[in-house]
């Protein structure tokens, strides 16, 4: 089992940078999606600060359905277009939610979350899942999370084998 140290540091860019070459080496010789999407969860879980829940939605049967996850117990089924992750899924792009109680239609799985990103996952040009993070902190994300999160779905879409996964 790999053991990576605490990187955290108040250069977010670098931090990022850190956390991609970590998810990377995590991922290396594991194409297997729910079991690189759970130590994905898992690490960005604990690498990321003032976060309570962060895990994967991924499309099966015409909705999202919860996938690999870290944090208390999640909503199970969000339909596409509801929700912040089911508007990420519509839209096609990285959503910011600076306050959840003032995005139209959220989903309150947990009445701690405060603020909340969403990355879509892509796989032959279509979205076949999302990344979701929550915090307890109101305006917790920004652009460098944005972007870094986004560095990381990238290397997930490239390293995980989604042509083998019922969708």
């Amino acid at each position: 089992m790999k053991e990576f140290k605490d990187i955290k540091t108040k250069d977010k860019v670098s931090f990022y940078q850190l956390l991609q070459k970590q998810v990377s080496s995590l991922l290396e010789g594991e194409d297997h999606v729910i079991a690189g999407l759970s130590n994905i969860s898992a690490l960005l879980y604990h690498a990321l600060e003032n976060v309570n829940w962060l895990g994967f939605y991924l499309v099966h049967n015409d909705e999202l359905l919860l996938g690999p996850f870290q944090g208390k117990v999640a909503c199970v089924h969000i339909p596409f277009g509801k929700g912040v992750c089911g508007t990420c899924y519509n839209k096609k792009e990285t959503i910011v939610v600076e306050d959840v109680h003032q995005f139209p239609g959220h989903i309150a799985c947990d009445s701690a979350s405060l603020s909340e990103i969403v990355v879509p996952i892509f796989y032959q040009d279509k979205v076949i899942g999302v990344l979701d993070v929550d915090s307890p902190v109101l305006n917790r994300f920004d652009g460098q999370d944005k972007e870094g999160l986004e560095a990381i779905v990238k290397v997930l879409e490239s390293k995980l084998d989604f042509s083998n996964f019922k969708y």
